[in-house]
């Protein structure tokens, strides 16, 4: 059906403008009811938006500002792969104190989703200690010596606290305001080490050193996973340090 579903969120939905962001997905701004709202087409399955509908409700319903979906005329919360979610307005964190208040903004999300079952098809840093695909990842196509580089880092994480993660909360999925803090773009959540999340500009999540570096490794280790084998993947994998007898 495509960006015909538009029409079941009501006869005066329209599309206003395509939005930047979005590797897997067509995004753009849209007028649902005379207000402004974000849709987004893509082609997860309907287990998969159903688990991420429902975290945004959860999260939404607990006092954070996330884009949460909005129900068509008859009630769903995404049809044939669209979803339309609220508008987010703010913009990116701009110093050492917005990312504080973004890190706190993380934090309550790991809070409030303890024990969150995993989202459909996902692996966590912890589960790839011993699989070798999730999702995205497909720690065969990697060579043997990067991905002993890259489970030496998610081991080191191993034992921390899991939650439900943001997965890549990086400048431009941050939307902020004087009084609140939005996260956006929730392609990447899944249930993993909650300090995945906390790898942030300035030290945000005031980690110690030790602690910071062992996040750092394991985040950057998750990105070249994930992103394997493009030229980001590639810088991202040179900041994990090699595993010291492992070759190619």
């Amino acid at each position: 059906m495509g960006w015909e579903a538009l029409g079941l969120w009501g006869n005066d939905a329209v599309r206003v403008e395509r939005l930047k962001g979005g590797v897997a997905n067509d995004i753009w701004s849209v007028r649902i009811g005379g207000e402004l709202a974000v849709a987004r087409l893509g082609k997860r399955g309907d287990a998969d938006l159903a688990w991420e509908a429902e975290l945004l409700q959860h999260l939404e319903r607990n006092g954070l500002v996330v884009p949460a979906p909005i129900p068509t005329t008859d009630g769903r919360l995404f049809a044939d792969g669209l979803v339309v979610m609220k508008y987010m307005e703010g913009g990116p964190p701009q110093s050492a104190g917005d990312w504080r208040r973004v890190a706190e903004t993380l934090r309550e999300l790991h809070r409030l989703t303890a024990g969150w079952p995993q989202r459909p098809g996902w692996r966590s840093s912890t589960d790839l200690l011993v699989a070798d695909t999730g999702t995205r990842i497909n720690l065969n196509a990697m060579p043997a010596e990067a991905v002993a580089r890259c489970r030496a880092a998610w081991a080191r994480l191993a034992g921390r606290p899991m939650s439900a993660v943001h997965g890549d909360p990086n400048p431009g999925n941050v939307r902020m305001t004087g009084d609140r803090v939005a996260l956006i773009d929730w392609d990447e959540a899944h249930v993993d080490i909650a300090d995945l999340d906390l790898d942030l500009p300035h030290n945000a999540a005031g980690f110690e050193a030790e602690a910071q570096d062992i996040v750092a490794q394991a985040s950057a280790a998750w990105e070249a996973a994930v992103c394997w084998k493009d030229d980001y993947s590639v810088r991202r994998l040179a900041e994990v340090r090699p595993v010291a007898g492992v070759t190619g």
